[in-house]
């Protein structure tokens, strides 16, 4: 495991006393470490979502891949009591 030293503005810090104190988080480090898992897995599930729309713009769908989403819609919809 490795610890990191950072600075934060006070508000930030005071921002961080105020999750402690609420029991949000049971302290500084674990804010810290929560936000940090939090901006990894964003920027994890970007980059993933980025590859996807790549893939798409490279390999575009088919009308005929895409309309049994279209009919199987149409017919949950048709199912409704509405």
């Amino acid at each position: 495991m490795v610890q990191l030293v950072t600075r934060v503005d006070d508000k930030v810090a005071d921002a961080l006393d105020e999750l402690v104190s609420s029991g949000v988080v049971a302290s500084r480090s674990e804010a810290v470490r929560v936000a940090l898992d939090r901006l990894i897995d964003r920027h994890r599930r970007d980059q993933i979502g980025a590859q996807i729309v790549e893939g798409y713009r490279r390999v575009p769908q088919t009308v005929d891949e895409g309309g049994w989403s279209e009919a199987a819609s149409r017919a949950m919809i048709a199912e409704e009591p509405w």
